[in-house]
């Protein structure tokens, strides 16, 4: 490691949000009533772009913070705004947040978007864009995908219905284009301008029907169509997908990561692009650790990978003694410094970790 960081929360999470002002916003998932949302102050090296060698304060400090009646299971920031969205079971509305200002430490609850037959449905999966307004894009199934106006709780727009399946990941690729994963790997574009269209890409390798899947979709450098930029799959065996959304007939990579097989289960599979390295991502949700890939040498063999990083201080944690290790619940990657990263546990550990480049990459 360059460096790594730890803190201890309350409660098990599952999300790591950043915030305005590099804030770093976290939810507790583990309580069926008082489940923390807090606003955390990254540690002083954190909040440069260099790294600025040894610095006595290391610790997050919590700014501000609230409760939650339900379990979070997603978090979103709404971009140029001080509001959160979040979502959790029994059902798949949404609460809307408001970070409070400077002179008070209280994340309060401001509203609910509720959804129409939203009872009985799993909780939704969301995204969230100011483009042309405040906007959350939500939806737990193929055929229950919508935006909101989050301010005004106004529907902007209801994708086309094509079929019922459950949905593990969604995304604004711009203001206009949106991509929808199912849990079963099928990924589906829509475009907001044309409500009745629903493009389906290409699907992946067959795989048993117990099989589930997730996504990453990576922002481009200013200029590029986000189309371009390369959308990852992860299933919930490890199998790795590359996808060029331009040309969805083949892949453009597939591999299989060096990580355990939990056989069907997903609940917490995470996989997710470098915002300024070329071709890396990160992988997590098997167990205590998250695994750093570099794709650029990828090809459409399928054979396994080799990581070029693997955190493990989460299975060196353990509060409160648990038998059961940790489980990473969810990695997310520093917005501007190149290999640092931020990591969950269900310990309710937090890390922050930057790993030195290998020698043959310098």
């Amino acid at each position: 490691y360059r460096d790594l960081h730890t803190f201890e929360l309350q409660a098990p999470t599952r999300l790591i949000e950043w915030a305005r002002g590099n804030r770093v916003c976290v939810a507790g998932y583990g309580q069926s009533d008082g489940n923390e949302i807090l606003q955390l102050i990254p540690p002083p090296t954190l909040l440069t772009k260099e790294t600025q060698g040894l610095c006595p304060e290391r610790d997050f400090k919590v700014e501000c913070g609230g409760f939650s009646e339900r379990p979070v299971y997603s978090l979103k920031y709404v971009p140029d705004t001080s509001l959160l969205v979040t979502s959790g079971p029994p059902d798949s509305s949404l609460q809307v947040w408001q970070v409070s200002a400077e002179d008070s430490d209280v994340i309060k609850s401001v509203s609910t978007i509720a959804t129409e037959n939203g009872t009985g449905q799993s909780w939704a999966k969301i995204a969230t864009i100011s483009a042309r307004a405040p906007w959350v894009l939500h939806g737990s199934r193929l055929d229950r995908v919508q935006i909101t106006e989050v301010e005004s709780r106004k529907n902007v727009y209801t994708a086309a219905s094509r079929g019922s399946e459950e949905l593990s990941s969604l995304a604004f690729l711009d203001c206009n284009t949106l991509l929808l994963c199912c849990a079963t790997g099928r990924l589906c574009l829509a475009d907001i301008r044309q409500p009745q269209s629903l493009v389906e890409a290409m699907s992946v390798p067959s795989a048993p029907w117990s099989e589930q899947w997730c996504m990453g979709t990576r922002h481009g450098a200013q200029g590029l169509e986000p189309s371009s930029q390369p959308v990852a799959r992860l299933s919930s065996r490890g199998l790795l997908t590359l996808t060029d959304l331009r040309k969805t007939s083949e892949f453009l990579a597939l591999a299989k990561a060096k990580v355990p097989s939990p056989g069907s289960g997903a609940e917490f599979l995470c996989v997710s692009w470098a915002p300024v390295l070329e071709g890396y991502l990160a992988v997590s949700g098997f167990d205590g650790t998250v695994h750093v890939y570099d794709t650029q040498s990828w090809d459409s063999s399928g054979r396994e990978a080799e990581p070029i990083f693997v955190h493990k201080g989460h299975t060196f944690g353990g509060a409160g003694g648990s038998r059961d290790p940790p489980l990473v619940t969810v990695h997310t990657w520093h917005l501007q410094k190149p290999r640092t990263l931020l990591s969950a546990g269900s310990d309710g550990s937090l890390h922050v970790w930057d790993w030195v480049q290998p020698c043959g990459k310098c």
